[in-house]
């Protein structure tokens, strides 16, 4: 099992490291699935891309009707994906109940999906059609030529933080700082991002082991508003100081609703309003400005076995799965009637920074965490 350090410093480096050897191995002997050339490969377009590039010049209905005849034929879909369960649980029953399509899902962490696809790729193996997870392991599986373009009227009205080569966000998750409301009294909740760093908070705040994309963001937002790198690392060490680091933001999420904490300071807006339906004493509204927001996204293998049904999927989330989104207490990629974050300042994850110095920053960010206490889950 990795130590704590190893896991934080070089998770995506480590995943990519190891699919890309085992590319290199897989490619030194047959292949165990048939049917076309290898994804990064220079044999022309794949079965599958031909397939979206017939269907990319079609809308509307028309595109629809098409997609549902092919993905008909197909019978099923292969789904990797780092919803939580119970999302991914109503994504996929509804897809299914209103198509006729059976999908096969592996849900993980998004690391590990990551670390599924590439090694599965690397030994030639056609394993899913279709993958919905973060932005960062979004950015690695197209820097390795693995997904395939995808165009669609659709994506056209998704903001252009969500739009990127190889994949198009879905949904965004926000980060926000949270509360127990049984722990803080009315009006004591933290109000600005600097509130975090207030002594009073010694011991009853929570930071998340793995957020350096949160960090990151942050640390680039202050900047802009002339803080300077030492009153920037002050500010974070005083965070940490006394601090509870927790591994996992629904973990975390559990543990303020148990009140084993009373503020956490980067959880997803969407866990905290999940526990508040479920009668938790917690909140995150009003929310603390800017609030950053990350992208997560779909994107379509080059290799699907079943691409109509991959593409129909991706259409699918786009369009009716969006209020589904919603109605899990999740932030869509796209808001066509009132926005629930008008008026709202929202800072956009640099995806491209994260992915080409991500490492940089995930040491920075150890350190910063390696002043507070580790919890573990209740």
């Amino acid at each position: 099992m990795k130590t704590i350090g190893l896991w934080r410093r070089g998770r995506l480096a480590c995943v990519l490291a190891a699919g890309i050897a085992l590319t290199l191995v897989g490619g030194c002997g047959g292949s165990p699935t048939a049917g076309g050339p290898k994804a990064g490969g220079s044999d022309g377009p794949t079965a599958a891309e031909k397939v979206y590039a017939e269907i990319a010049g079609l809308s509307g209905k028309q595109r629809r009707d098409k997609l549902v005849e092919l993905a008909e034929k197909e019978g099923k879909l292969d789904l990797y994906t780092s919803m939580t369960s119970d999302v991914a649980d109503a994504v996929t029953g509804e897809f299914s109940d209103k198509f006729g399509i059976d999908v096969n899902v592996y849900r993980a962490g998004s690391e590990t999906v990551l670390q599924r696809i590439l090694q599965e790729q690397g030994a030639n193996f056609r394993g899913n059609d279709v993958v919905e997870t973060n932005a960062n392991e979004l950015f690695a599986l197209n820097k390795e030529h693995f997904l395939a373009e995808y165009k669609g009227e659709r994506r056209d009205l998704v903001p252009e933080a969500g739009r990127f080569e190889g994949w198009t966000a879905t949904r965004f998750n926000l980060f926000a700082p949270s509360w127990n409301t049984k722990l803080v009294p009315a009006e004591q909740q933290p109000k600005t991002w600097e509130d975090l760093a207030d002594p009073k908070w010694d011991g009853k705040l929570s930071m998340e082991l793995a957020d350096y994309d949160w960090y990151l963001t942050l640390y680039g937002y202050w900047k802009k508003q002339s803080k300077s790198d030492e009153e920037i690392d002050r500010l974070f060490a005083a965070m940490a100081q006394g601090a509870k680091i927790a591994k996992g933001h629904t973990v975390q999420g559990e543990l303020l609703s148990a009140g084993q904490f009373s503020v956490v300071a980067s959880n997803y807006s969407y866990i905290v309003e999940r526990a508040k339906k479920k009668g938790a004493p917690v909140d995150y509204l009003p929310f603390v400005q800017p609030v950053i927001a990350r992208p997560n996204g779909v994107g379509l293998m080059k290799t699907a076995q079943h691409p109509a049904a991959a593409m129909l999927f991706a259409d699918w989330l786009l369009e009716e799965g969006q209020k589904l989104l919603v109605d899990e207490g999740l932030t869509p990629a796209i808001v066509e009637d009132n926005d629930p974050l008008k008026g709202v300042e929202i800072v956009p994850v640099d995806v491209k920074t994260l992915v080409e110095h991500g490492d940089e920053w995930s040491k920075r960010y150890e350190k910063v965490v390696s002043n507070g206490e580790q919890v573990k889950d209740k």
